[in-house]
């Protein structure tokens, strides 16, 4: 078979701006693809919602790639080692309680639970803006290529609707701080110091809704309240990432 370069292209635009008109109303946007934004996509696919993941970076699996300090390893502890089971992760037992596994093993398993889940993933895309109206809540999300807004181009963004919004973003918690700036009656205090125990103990009951349509979920759940950070142990991670998947599910009926 000859190969025609245009064929090529054609395929990649095609399918893509097909993937992109389909997903321009969706039932559920995670923003963020670490670990907790991962777990959720993976387990909102699983139940039929039709959800997608929106990462600003070319790569997924935020901060989980680097283990710690760049070893690649990550650890979990006891109480989410089932979740270790569910995604299919290698793991062992270094002490009791304590779990260590590889953390590429780790976001690569998630990312294709996801995929299987039939979430789609839509990387290089920073959000910018919320989508608020009369009915007070978040109802859609303003993007854009990242490249645009690394390089300050006056580009307008395009909007997409969603029912529930996961804020997966981490230690910065960049979609309730838009929704914090712009008025709404939300505090992000900012995460506290390191404890890892606290934190760990802590993270599920920080992941709520803190606004009608926004939920959130890993660092970010614990940046809202405040509460302490917790370095290379993902247990919370993963949990947190299901708990926040149960919450949009409730609210679907799914």
């Amino acid at each position: 078979m000859e190969l025609n370069e245009v064929t090529i292209s054609r395929a990649i635009v095609e399918e893509q701006t097909r993937i992109l008109l389909d997903y321009l109303e969706m039932d559920a946007a995670i923003v963020g693809g670490g670990p907790s934004g991962l777990a959720c996509a993976a387990l909102l696919g699983e139940r039929g919602v039709k959800c997608a993941l929106i990462e600003k970076k070319l790569s997924i699996g935020g901060g989980m790639w680097g283990g710690g300090m760049m070893f690649p390893r990550i650890v979990v502890q006891e109480e989410a080692r089932r979740l270790l089971d569910r995604f299919g992760i290698t793991h062992r037992e270094y002490a009791p309680g304590y779990f260590v596994a590889s953390s590429v093993e780790a976001v690569a398993k998630l990312t294709a639970a996801a995929c299987d889940a039939g979430v789609e993933f839509f990387n290089l895309t920073t959000v910018e803006d919320v989508m608020i109206k009369s009915d007070a809540r978040v109802s859609g999300l303003v993007v854009n290529w990242t490249p645009v807004e690394m390089a300050g181009l006056h580009v307008d963004p395009l909007t997409l609707a969603c029912a529930c919004t996961i804020d997966a973003t981490g230690h910065d918690a960049v979609v309730a701080r838009m929704v914090e700036a712009k008025g709404a009656e939300i505090a992000v205090k900012g995460e506290s110091f390191m404890w890892a125990e606290r934190a760990e103990t802590n993270i599920v009951g920080h992941t709520r809704e803190i606004y009608p349509g926004l939920v959130v979920t890993g660092m970010a759940a614990n940046a809202v309240a405040g509460e302490s950070r917790m370095g290379p142990i993902f247990g919370g991670m993963l949990l947190s990432g299901e708990r926040a998947a149960a919450l949009v599910a409730e609210k679907l009926g799914k």
